[in-house]
């Protein structure tokens, strides 16, 4: 199977201002994610079930999640609240030069970054944030394709692959190993799209701007958020940007984040 076959329900979320989570048993001054869904493109129908999984899975590391789409939250005040923002399948040009400009001294000051799938469809013209993202989409063949995803960590590879997915699977304009560190490959493509050659990376991590930055393509398919590798994988993420694991591929979660 390529799927995990797990039912789930999309909730409805309203997008016009940010929002506390309302994770049970979550501290008030628990450390808070702000998850950014805006688009100026291509609109993914599953950024509410995103939304939700994302919440879900801070809400066990111990974070708060606000959602909004309002590029006002790109202030140096507003931001100082965050211990990291994720652009969760945002595509297009989203903030303007004042908005960019506090967004990099946010992250050149610590600031963390979690890029979802079309994160990497984000910002074309900005220098900065290509080099966040660590490499912009290309292009991906029709429909959704189906591959195995190797992690690059012999001892994850053995606790959690194999891993065969169907999703909607990019290739980027570049290959960002020589900037990051990969997390994991595409390998086996069944549908002959893939334009990388044999090395393919999927997800990646860096610290190279000053915070922490960590990316996956995947993610376009509802599907792939019942499946509970993939959740392990979003929640490393969600570690790793906010500082609560030093590695950006583990996906056993260990403590919960502490503290403000």
């Amino acid at each position: 199977m390529f799927r995990t076959a797990a039912s789930f329900v999309a909730v409805a979320l309203g997008v016009c201002a940010p929002s506390p989570a309302a994770s049970p048993g979550s501290a008030a001054n628990a450390p808070t994610i702000l998850v950014f869904t805006r688009t100026e493109g291509f609109r993914h129908d599953t950024i509410p079930l995103a939304v939700e999984t994302l919440r879900a899975l801070a809400g066990e590391a111990g974070l708060a999640v606000e959602h909004g789409e309002d590029p006002a939250a790109f202030s140096p005040e507003r931001l100082a609240r965050y211990r990291a923002v994720a652009f969760a399948l945002t595509t297009g040009d989203l903030l303007d030069p004042a908005q960019r400009a506090a967004f990099e001294a946010y992250v050149r000051g610590g600031g963390g970054f979690f890029g979802l799938h079309s994160a990497a469809d984000t910002g074309h013209d900005w220098p900065f944030y290509g080099e966040l993202v660590g490499a912009w989409f290309e292009s991906h063949p029709p429909g959704l394709q189906r591959a195995r995803v190797r992690f690059e960590d012999p001892a994850v590879e053995a606790a959690h692959g194999p891993w065969r997915i169907e999703d909607e699977l990019y290739n980027y304009r570049r290959n960002p190993r020589p900037r990051v560190r990969v997390i994991a490959t595409l390998q086996e493509r069944t549908d002959g799209g893939g334009t990388m050659g044999a090395d393919h990376p999927i997800a990646w991590c860096h610290q190279r701007l000053g915070g922490r930055a960590w990316y996956t393509g995947l993610g376009h398919d509802a599907a792939m958020y019942a499946d509970p590798v993939f959740r392990a994988h979003l929640l490393a993420g969600l570690r790793y940007a906010t500082g609560a694991a030093a590695r950006c591929d583990e996906l056993s979660p260990r403590r919960p984040i502490m503290g403000g």
